[in-house]
């Protein structure tokens, strides 16, 4: 793998990389210790472990400008682990999540992403952004008007000062926001909750550390279904932030690695005291659009994150909260595609299923993977549907020879099998029987299968039955499970033992 990327990754954007990993630095610190009161840790454990996978990743990832960290999908997963078994066994499962992903990454799983049709992605997308604005609501419940008020001048602070002369697109709106609102709340002395009401942080840095566990069978059935399905929803969250940053800046990722990089980073989080991470579309979102695309972006935030939280956490207990929200709610709105609520009314109504589909089990479930599944299953069967509709037969006859001939047109699958079955007259008078099937392809066992069933009902009743036009692939096929023309195998299509 190689350790290092191009010069322009890591040097065509200094300025906007830095600017932007501050900012991402700033809007990870809550999220962390947020996650880590999901997954019943103190909140160090989060903070180390966004500090370390956005660090590493940085150099072994495979998609320039992704933030990765401690984030609430992973949190979710851990729940269970941490409250039967503790702290360092949670440890342990990270650093097999870690291998697992490394592992994945050589057998080249990344591939699978190719499966997930586009109408899917748009649907997690739409999800992920309801979901970062629903994270956000607890800190807009039960509050004073201050809350609202600030917030609201932050969302107006974003959006209208890139429109300044000069300096509007020199620094990023969103760490402009975060400086002028702590400065407000100071000055006038406005009682409203800050990052340091979310919880303590560390006050030094993280250290290599073993997990305390007994290193046999018995840990490893504790932590491998938890560490199975960390992998899973880490490597299809990451791919999928990676596709939309692929979209959003016109560039290419490497999935396979992207999959090893997460693997290293999540045994380092492992290593050092921190729990699982993947990528993170939120902060992603915000580097990119704070003007983020390099690698020095991704390692700012993380070296960031942890100076500011060990050395500087004075003055980041100071930030309201409103600041950040109004930064998420941001993200939430720049998330959320909106085109695709226009193309609904002229858009098929598979695709809408599909999408709106993935959408729900996501946002109800809070499962990312489930959601996806759910997207991916539905396009296939839409697929598949829409597919077995162009199998079809055209028949003619040959009086000269008493002959029927079937031309079959189209693909022949589990879903198209049954009416290719269905095409034939079995009781017609006919001495011969020609199948031409060289506009058609056999694609699985359940087409074989079928015409099988065909030819020996055909045969059966008198006929002389002859299969043309067979390319190499059906050909193949047909060869390998197909039994119409061994003697020997024909009982066990009949129904015989």
């Amino acid at each position: 793998m190689l350790i290092m990327s191009s010069k322009e990754e890591w040097f065509g954007n200094i300025r906007g990389d830095i600017l932007a990993g501050i900012v991402v630095a700033l809007a990870l610190i809550p999220e962390a210790i947020a996650f880590s009161i999901i997954a019943g840790v103190d909140p160090k454990v989060g903070l180390y472990a966004s500090f370390c996978i956005a660090t590493v990743i940085a150099f072994v990832g495979g998609r320039a400008g992704m933030i990765s960290a401690a984030t609430g999908a992973m949190a979710l997963l851990m729940v269970t682990l941490v409250k039967e078994h503790g702290l360092e066994y949670l440890l342990a499962a990270t650093i097999l999540t870690g291998v697992l992903q490394v592992l994945a990454g050589y057998l080249k799983l990344g591939i699978l992403m190719s499966f997930v049709s586009r109408t899917v992605v748009i649907g997690f997308v739409n999800a992920l952004a309801i979901l970062i604005f629903m994270a956000q609501l607890p800190e807009l419940t039960n509050v004073t008007w201050h809350v609202y008020a600030l917030t609201a001048a932050g969302l107006g602070i974003i959006y209208l000062f890139p429109y300044i002369p000069k300096i509007g697109t020199l620094i990023p709106s969103p760490l402009v926001t975060i400086i002028v609102l702590t400065l407000v709340v100071l000055v006038l002395g406005i009682d409203v909750r800050t990052v340091g009401d979310m919880g303590s942080m560390p006050d030094t840095l993280p250290i290599f550390l073993w997990p305390e566990v007994p290193l046999n069978f018995e840990t490893l059935a504790i932590i491998f279904p938890y560490s199975t399905a960390l992998a899973a929803v880490g490597l299809l969250e990451s791919f999928m932030t990676a596709t939309i940053l692929d979209d959003m800046t016109d560039t290419d990722s490497d999935k396979n690695r992207e999959a090893k990089g997460q693997g290293i980073a999540n045994i380092a989080s492992g290593c050092m005291g921190g729990m699982a991470g993947c990528a993170m579309i939120g902060q992603s979102v915000i580097n990119i659009k704070s003007g983020g695309r390099g690698r020095i972006s991704t390692l700012m935030a993380g070296v960031l994150l942890l100076i500011m939280v060990v050395f500087m956490s004075d003055l980041i207990k100071l930030i309201p909260m409103a600041a950040l929200v109004a930064v998420m709610i941001m993200v939430s709105i720049g998330t959320f595609s909106w085109p695709s609520v226009k193309g609904l009314k002229t858009l098929p109504l598979s695709t809408n299923i599909v999408m709106i589909s993935t959408t729900l089990v996501v946002v109800l479930t809070h499962n990312l993977a489930l959601g996806v599944l759910t997207g991916v299953l539905l396009a296939s069967l839409f697929f598949a549907n829409k597919i077995s509709h162009f199998m079809y037969c055209t028949k003619s006859f040959k009086a000269t020879s008493n002959t029927r001939i079937y031309k079959f047109v189209g693909q022949i699958f589990f879903n198209s099998a049954d009416r290719f079955t269905d095409e034939f007259d079995y009781k017609e008078e006919v001495k011969r029987v020609i199948i031409d099937v060289t506009h058609a392809h056999f694609w699985d066992i359940t087409a074989v299968y079928a015409l099988d069933k065909a030819v020996i009902k055909l045969r059966n009743m008198g006929k002389e039955v002859e299969v043309i036009g067979k390319n190499q692939a059906t050909q193949t096929i047909i060869d390998r499970f197909g039994v119409h023309d061994k003697p020997d195998e024909i009982e066990k299509v009949l129904g015989g033992h």
